[in-house]
């Protein structure tokens, strides 16, 4: 007879695992968010598997700058924009740009986040009430404000625990709903090969494409915003280890799960020559080649993504502003609660004007790339200086690592300014 102790016992022992998971769940719920899903989806269901290698790099780049700004927090005790403030030259100015361009980024992909979302949603009712769908646009617009004000309202009530949690149980479900999804609906495995050699779609939008990748997998809002949650996590220079291990687990699973979801899309849709324009594809192209049952899990997997990256980023101004002023986040104070309400208003924008919001996502994460080069750089110049660092400053590797990523980075930046020229 089964021992109904020993099953209890179990799953406590698989929730304590899940929920031992560091700052890094912020890092994924940064990097996979609808905009990441999206961006995925558009390109696996158009160039096949030809821009993994943008993901391979893009996730290595990543992980290498969490755990360099991680260190830096554990070792001196300083958050980002206020040891930028405090020990580089020209540190303010660089600071108030990178806080400008990064909460424009992510309140730009806050837009096409709940956008999709609630048109996913809508869909999902949809499904079980033909009848809705003579009333499209109150009713997206309609949930779209009901989710964005309970978020504002778990906001309110949450510290940095509350919010971990939150985030656990939304990305344990997108990442097991991609991967599941994966098994049903997969490429060749010769594409994923060829998608390894380095090659840009020479169509229009590939550019963007890539600097679309380059945006939401490196996102800088995701180093920034780590010293933060690591000092939230009470962790320590004691904690170097599992600061190191932390961010190899999120580079990891962000390219796992972006990966997936790449690989879905081309191998549903890529070989039916459908590519994803609107939300609605993903329901019309999906469903005959996948099934009903891998389409609701990989609907459920997006939704799932699209919540979790609310959360972030609706904190991402109020932690940048605290960052530059102090190194603490305050969510009691007026200032956070003002900040965050503007946020959840700017997300409105997409849902009330019944925009788009697959195209506003691709070109909301281009945006994501221009402050990259000077929040590499200033992270370079912070690990590399005896005073501050003493024994703990960065080894070669890590700089050699650092350095390439850098000028993966002006590349990519250059090129999203070129896409975004022939765009507009």
């Amino acid at each position: 007879m089964e021992n109904p102790v020993a099953k209890t016992s179990f799953i406590k022992k698989i929730l304590a695992l899940v929920l031992a998971f560091g700052p890094g769940i912020f890092a994924i719920g940064y990097t996979i968010g609808t905009g990441s899903v999206t961006s995925m989806i558009v390109a696996g269901s158009t160039y096949g598997m030809q821009l993994l290698w943008v993901l391979v790099l893009s996730c290595v780049f990543s992980g290498m700058l969490m755990y360099a700004y991680g260190n830096y927090a554990l070792v001196t005790g300083e958050t980002a924009l206020y040891a930028f403030k405090k020990h580089l030259k020209w540190g303010k100015p660089i600071a108030i740009l990178i806080i400008l361009g990064i909460s424009f980024g992510q309140w730009n992909s806050l837009m096409g986040i709940l956008g999709i979302s609630a048109n996913i949603i809508f869909e999902i009712f949809l499904i079980y009430f033909p009848s809705l769908a003579d009333y499209q646009y109150e009713l997206v617009l309609t949930i779209a404000i009901v989710v964005i004000a309970v978020m504002y309202h778990f906001l309110l009530i949450g510290k940095y625990i509350f919010f971990e949690k939150i985030l656990v149980i939304f990305v344990t479900i997108m990442g097991l709903s991609f991967f599941i999804s994966l098994f049903m609906v997969f490429p060749l495995p010769i594409e994923v090969a060829q998608g390894l050699i380095p090659s840009v779609p020479q169509v229009e939008g590939g550019s963007m494409m890539v600097a679309a990748f380059v945006g939401t997998t490196m996102a800088s809002a995701t180093f920034l915003s780590r010293p933060l949650f690591v000092k939230g996590k009470g962790w320590t220079i004691k904690n170097l280890k599992q600061q190191k291990k932390d961010a190899v687990i999120a580079a990891s699973l962000v390219f796992i799960i972006s990966a997936s979801v790449m690989a879905v899309a081309c191998g549903a849709l890529f070989h039916e020559g459908q590519p994803v324009t609107k939300v609605l594809d993903m329901v019309n192209t999906l469903e005959p080649v996948a099934g009903k049952f891998a389409l609701t899990l990989f609907f459920f997997g997006t939704l799932s993504a699209g919540l979790s990256s609310i959360f972030p980023c609706l904190l991402i101004a109020p932690i940048l502003l605290s960052d530059y002023q102090s190194g603490e986040l305050d969510t009691s104070s007026k200032q956070f609660k003002v900040i965050t309400a503007i946020a959840c208003l700017f997300a409105l924008i997409v849902p009330v004007f019944g925009a788009n919001p697959i195209e506003m996502q691709i070109v909301s994460q281009v945006f994501n790339v221009f402050v990259l080069p000077l929040v590499i750089l200033g992270i370079i110049l912070l690990i590399n200086n005896t005073k501050l660092m003493k024994e703990y400053k960065a080894k070669l590797l890590l700089n050699i690592g650092l350095y390439a990523a850098l000028f993966f980075s002006c590349v990519i930046s250059y090129n999203g300014v070129i896409a975004l020229i022939d765009y507009f």
